[in-house]
């Protein structure tokens, strides 16, 4: 018995390195996949997109000190510069929509995204005198592509606009008191997530209101970032409402797209836990078997293994080409017809289907499914772990080990007389 026990722990501990080197290698083509994968989904759709909030400033002309060296000695001489003075806006109302489609790309998928963004800003001459008022509008992402741009003053299209460095500048003439609309509005492309940035630091805002639509459900607010005051359910989606009088504050307005389970870190997460289900699986066959007096061969242990095994295998290089959740099926399907196929020719047809098929069931497919259950995995396997110790417990409640130890002993010395 010991000698039967440490060949099947031996055959567990090769099934499980060699999970080990299939969850590394799926590792390695997912991580290398991605450094070159989301360049070229970024360069193709654009990048996770942060829309600062413009800049309303005037020029101020200031006078400072200053020490050159005139023949060796310290001279001061009277400097002038140019300082910019910034205004809060006197109100923002911004409207946007934005539009998922998960793309496919190797192993991995990628949360790509158009928004279409519309903002009217009202910028006041709170200075008490007529002067040059500059606005300053910075594009989310300098490299980035905004179909439909438009800019308006006081609905006058701006016609003559020259970004430099990712920004337009574009100077009003104003009286003291005076307020002018400045409309800024496009679409454009993203990834992952979307931004609406007040500014560096801590920023006030005044009379602000943010209302965005999306088509999708599933989609989270990042860790620095002011979840909305208003949710509302559309028919396609929801209405966020970002709403404030007088906000001061150094958090931003950010939206998560919802992400896909990725192909390549879910198959290399269930290689890398799968050496705990054999383990359960093994673990209950042997306490049956024993029960039962079915003698099997550590060979038989070995052919279960590989079983096992052809599951995650088949299924790391199945995702490449279809969905995960059919290649899912798949390999379960693959993976239980073998140890039945076989198992039914070692033990017969109904031990096969019922003991050895329905643990299959679900040390394996159960088991892998549950990591599908994001945020319910940990108690998924801790309950499976839980029933299997009540099951075993049960069978073996009323068991005599060490005369069973014996009996196993005596019938291991006796020459077998065909069978395995």
């Amino acid at each position: 018995m010991a000698k039967q026990i440490g060949a099947i722990a031996f055959i567990f501990l090769c099934t499980a390195i060699a999970w080990a080197f299939l969850g590394t290698t799926v590792q390695f083509r997912t991580d290398n996949q991605d450094t070159k994968l989301c360049s070229e989904v970024g360069s193709l759709w654009g990048t996770s997109l942060e829309q600062k909030a413009p800049l309303a400033y005037y020029p101020v002309e200031e006078k400072f000190r200053d020490t050159k060296f005139i023949d060796g000695q310290p001279v001061e001489v009277e400097k002038t510069r140019t300082k910019k003075e910034s205004l809060i806006p006197d109100s923002t109302k911004i409207k946007g929509k934005i539009s998922l489609e998960h793309r496919k790309k190797g192993l991995l998928w990628y949360a790509t995204y158009h928004v279409v963004f519309d903002g009217e800003y009202v910028v006041e001459n709170t200075t008490g005198e007529p002067r040059d008022i500059y606005f300053s509008y910075l594009f989310p992402n300098s490299g980035g592509i905004y179909d439909n741009f438009v800019m308006e003053i006081d609905g006058k299209a701006v016609r003559d606009l020259l970004p430099e460095n990712g920004e337009i500048i574009k100077s009003m003439y104003m009286q003291a008191g005076e307020k002018r609309r400045v409309r800024i509005a496009y679409g454009a492309q993203g990834l992952n997530d979307w931004w609406y940035i007040f500014g560096s630091g801590v920023s006030q805002l005044r009379n602000f209101s943010l209302v965005l639509n999306t088509d999708f459900d599933g989609f989270d607010f990042p860790e620095r970032g002011i979840s909305p005051v208003a949710k509302k359910k559309t028919a396609d989606g929801w209405e966020l409402r970002w709403e404030y009088t007088n906000l001061i504050s150094d958090i931003q307005i950010g939206l998560e797209m919802p992400q896909k389970i990725n192909p390549g870190p879910m198959v290399g997460r269930l290689s890398f836990f799968a050496p705990v289900s054999l383990f359960l699986f093994f673990f209950l066959l042997f306490i049956i078997t024993t029960v039962k007096n079915i003698r099997l061969h550590p060979m038989n242990y070995f052919f279960l293994a590989t079983g096992f095994f052809s599951f995650h295998l088949l299924l790391s290089y199945l995702v490449d080409h279809i969905d995960i959740h059919l290649a899912f099926v798949i390999c379960s399907v693959v993976s239980i017809f073998l140890v039945i196929s076989y198992m039914r020719l070692v033990v017969g047809v109904k031990f096969a289907l019922f003991e050895i098929g329905i643990s299959q069931l679900v040390y394996l497919v159960l088991f892998s499914y549950a990591f599908f259950l994001d945020g319910y995995t940990g108690l998924s396997v801790t309950i499976c772990c839980i029933l299997t110790l009540f099951i075993v417990m049960q069978l073996t409640g009323r068991m005599d080990w060490g005369e069973k130890f014996r009996r196993v002993q005596t019938n291991s010395l006796q020459p077998e007389k065909g069978g395995v």
